[in-house]
């Protein structure tokens, strides 16, 4: 599979083309002429407050979910004047909004979720290991940060159009077995990285291209863009 982004292309070589989705979470707003970029026929669903990006810039979601205990009411208004498939859920429930919307994803789909850094640490917390133990392939994105997952013997291929300012593995469960990782800095080869201690951190990318590699375990792979 091959996902072409603002600041770089992605290959997957074990994974199959997939149909690409674009998921707004309640976060931190992404750049408006950054999610331009990835706005080209893909189509979009909103999580609760994601929907107040959306009607600030006129882009009509697929789909909205989501408790709405922060999105704006006038908002929610917007879309169901504009026919937007809405679906409320309550307050009091045992899934966030982001699992509940991935649960209506088909697998068959690669997620682009964007709206999901800034703000709470406990959501931000939730939705990474929420996508990083997903059925549904997905990456968290925005023009300044950006995790990538692999896991089970996956590899990933990361071709960049903007060098990251800093690179990070980290480890998903107990241990990652068997990573290796080149065109940057400090190569690994055949490494068990241990989510108890997480030192592959803040590596310098030295190359346009960076090959990542894992045999066991769930990894994230960790970009950041801007100082």
């Amino acid at each position: 599979m091959k996902l072409i982004l603002p600041q770089m292309q992605i290959f997957y070589p074990k994974i199959e083309q997939k149909s690409e989705l674009i998921l707004i979470s309640g976060g931190r707003e992404p750049n408006f002429e950054w999610f331009k970029k990835i706005n080209k026929n893909r189509p979009i669903y909103c999580v609760d407050h994601g929907i107040d990006f959306c009607k600030k810039f006129n882009i009509l979601p697929d789909f909205l979910i989501g408790d709405f205990d922060s999105a704006a009411e006038n908002s929610i208004n917007w879309s169901i004047a504009n026919g937007v498939k809405i679906e409320r859920h309550p307050v009091d429930k045992d899934f966030t909004d982001t699992q509940l919307a991935l649960d209506k994803i088909n697998d068959k789909n690669f997620v682009i979720i964007t709206g999901a850094f800034g703000g709470r640490f406990d959501h931000l917390y939730s939705t990474i290991f929420t996508c990083a133990n997903s059925k549904i392939k997905n990456c968290l994105i925005d023009e300044s940060e950006a995790i990538l997952f692999i896991n089970g013997n996956e590899s990933v291929d990361i071709e960049f159009f903007k060098k990251p300012f800093a690179l990070s593995l980290l480890p998903m469960n107990e241990i990652c077995e068997k990573v290796t990782i080149n065109g940057v800095h400090w190569k690994l080869k055949n490494a068990n990285l241990k989510m108890s201690i997480p030192n592959a951190i803040s590596n310098r990318v030295d190359e346009s291209k960076v090959t990542i590699s894992i045999e066991n375990g769930i990894l994230a792979i960790y970009m950041y863009f801007s100082i």
